[in-house]
């Protein structure tokens, strides 16, 4: 019961924190592992739990999506299904303990990218502009990430963007939850047919995300945007040291 609990409270949390700025994997990932569920199937049940969250996500920009300054939303949907499907396959394949020695890394890139991705975009961007076949190329490389493990993916989604000079950021964030949708929805259907979901744990947490995506909603509306960033950059932080100290300590 206990253990249950403590899955619904990361539930609420990683969709208030999805809502709100992203980063809900960084909270449901661990709370899994540290009840007892082996890391990939961890991996997977929080895919699957955190999905219709950005599933309800999508809906609520269907009105916004459109090709913007040069990238084409409709080309870059079958990229990042394929890829999406590549890491969740990747993932499937990779041994248990194999899995355990590479998260602490896999979460400090993800760690990394949500606290300086967008001032390193910014930076680079003055400097480095890639052209269309780069731009689909990475596409697929963030798609086969997102399948993999996806800690972030959204942020490192418009860095890459604005590197090939897009601006209209509305439209941005539109494809950014199409295109990471897509990805975990072949990985989601992957990981059910492998059998790797705990179907317990992911529909506790799937209901208590619902909750919290709502309620991060409506918390990212008061409270300044730095703050929100500041709690999640701590919460990143510490499950990242938690997983290293795991694995090497």
């Amino acid at each position: 019961m206990s253990s249950y609990l403590l899955l619904m409270l990361a539930g609420f949390i990683a969709g208030a924190m999805n809502s709100a700025a992203g980063g809900g994997s960084f909270v449901s990932f661990p709370a899994l592992v540290f009840t007892g569920v082996p890391s990939v199937d961890a991996n997977a049940t929080s895919t699957v739990a955190l999905f219709p969250g950005a599933v309800s996500g999508s809906w609520a920009y269907r009105n916004d999506f459109q090709s913007f300054e040069g990238i084409s939303v409709r080309a870059l949907l079958p990229v990042s299904v394929i890829g999406g499907f590549a890491g969740a396959l990747l993932l499937l394949f990779t041994p248990v303990r194999t899995f355990d020695f590479i998260v602490p890394w896999l979460l400090l890139t993800g760690t990394l990218a949500f606290a300086f991705g967008p001032k390193a975009a910014a930076m680079l961007r003055r400097s480095v502009h890639i052209g269309p076949s780069v731009l689909y190329a990475a596409q697929f490389l963030l798609g086969v990430y997102g399948g993999y493990f996806g800690g972030a993916v959204g942020l490192m989604t418009l860095a890459v963007w604005s590197l090939f000079g897009a601006t209209d950021i509305r439209a941005m964030n539109a494809a950014k939850t199409l295109l990471v949708g897509s990805m975990n929805s072949v990985a989601v259907i992957a990981f059910i047919v492998a059998g790797k979901v705990f179907w317990t744990e992911a529909i506790l947490m799937a209901i208590a995300a619902t909750v919290g995506g709502y309620a991060g909603a409506r918390i990212a509306r008061s409270v300044d945007r730095n703050r929100i960033r500041l709690f999640i950059n701590g919460v990143n932080v510490t499950m990242t040291a938690l997983f290293f100290i795991r694995a090497f300590g």
